[in-house]
């Protein structure tokens, strides 16, 4: 069981301990400076801390020794004459890394691999714990990138990279916007997998053109790595095929709308969600902030409010939720810097008495393997 709760926050990286059934602060780190992620490696115990720092750019940092002490460490750089198009008749531009997205462990067997996902749409692989980057040309050569665009960004991003357990060749990543792609020989090669989805936010003939699909967060089952979730702009999607076919699931209460979902790891049919009212109006729905609940694969919900403030304009980013190992433990956090934890599938949540700067996302952390 996690006994690690990681914060990221737009003034600092908050490492939480475990306390019974509460979470206090243990140490920060990063104090002031805007951390946008952070992953815990289970395979080394090492972990790391993405900092946007505006005009001094991204930066990378690694601990092995829980946060007590970081190392900045490199970070993923274009090559000069790499481009990226907006997919909106712009001429394309030079790729420069605007945003470290997304970070995901390697498999088992790849001591040291990380993946990492960028805006401007790149996505890179590391064997060393990310002393150096190679970007996945794979990927970032396909003809469909010329059709990608941003999302709630200006230029597309890859925010969500899932590797499968079984068979670390295997990878999933998802694009905001350009799909959701399947690697199946460690990016070597790719093709898109976005059938039965739809984007209602396009011209109909282009409503099911696969670049152009907008997941706003993808995950899979750990235990049952063919069954997948994404939280979609216009909706929430479920493939049980490994992402070859998608069904949408219809009726989420209390809107369809968010960015945050995380799936049981060993039940594939539970998955959990943090409903926004709408595109236009990112606030909860009636001011009443709520997670919506399935465990029987979307087709049915429980709203899981119990210790929710039902007053409350609280937007959860795509990485602002997460469940922990056990499947029992779940934690989010907020843009107005609230943070919740449950220690029972949601049916209990907690605040925590620490008002925290906006949070950007969540990640349990456990003890190395």
């Amino acid at each position: 069981m996690s006994d690690r709760l990681l914060v990221s926050t737009r003034k600092g990286l908050f490492v939480f301990a475990a306390k019974s059934d509460a979470w206090e602060i243990e140490r920060h780190a990063f104090l002031g400076e805007n951390v946008t992620l952070a992953l815990a490696d289970a395979r080394d115990g090492h972990w790391y801390a993405v900092l946007n720092l505006g005009h001094f750019g991204v930066k990378l940092h690694r601990s092995a020794d829980l946060g007590r002490n970081w190392t900045e460490i490199a970070v993923p750089a274009y090559a000069e004459g790499d481009t990226c198009a907006t997919g909106d008749g712009k001429p394309p531009a030079p790729a420069k890394l605007q945003l470290l997205w997304s970070l995901a462990c390697g498999g088992a067997g790849e001591p040291g691999r990380l993946w990492a996902g960028t805006i401007p749409g790149g996505l890179f692989r590391s064997d060393d714990r990310g002393d150096s980057w190679q970007l996945v040309r794979a990927l970032w050569d396909r003809p469909e990138r010329s059709q990608w665009f941003g999302g709630g960004y200006d230029a597309p991003g890859i925010h969500s990279i899932c590797v499968d357990p079984r068979d670390a060749r295997v990878l999933r990543v998802a694009i905001s916007c350009g799909g959701v792609w399947h690697s199946a020989d460690s990016g070597a090669s790719w093709n898109v997998t976005t059938r039965g989805m739809f984007a209602a936010y396009m011209p109909p003939e282009r409503r099911e053109d696969p670049a152009i699909q907008d997941p706003h967060r993808l995950v899979q089952c750990a235990h049952a790595p063919d069954h997948l979730w994404v939280q979609h702009h216009n909706g929430v999607f479920r493939s049980v095929d490994g992402g070859r076919q998608w069904h949408e699931v219809a009726d989420v209460p209390p809107s369809v709308f968010g960015f945050a979902v995380a799936v049981h790891p060993r039940d594939p049919a539970t998955a959990w969600f943090v409903p926004a009212l709408k595109d236009e109006c990112r606030v909860p729905v009636d001011g009443r902030l709520v997670v919506a609940r399935t465990r029987d694969g979307g087709a049915s919900f429980e709203l899981l409010r119990d210790g929710l403030p039902s007053h409350a304009y609280d937007l959860v980013y795509r990485h602002g939720l997460a469940v922990d190992d056990s499947g029992d433990r779940l934690a989010f956090g907020s843009t107005t810097g609230g943070l919740w934890t449950s220690p029972d599938q949601g049916e209990r949540w907690r605040a925590s008495q620490t008002r925290l700067p906006p949070v950007h996302a969540v990640a349990f952390a456990r003890a190395a393997a």
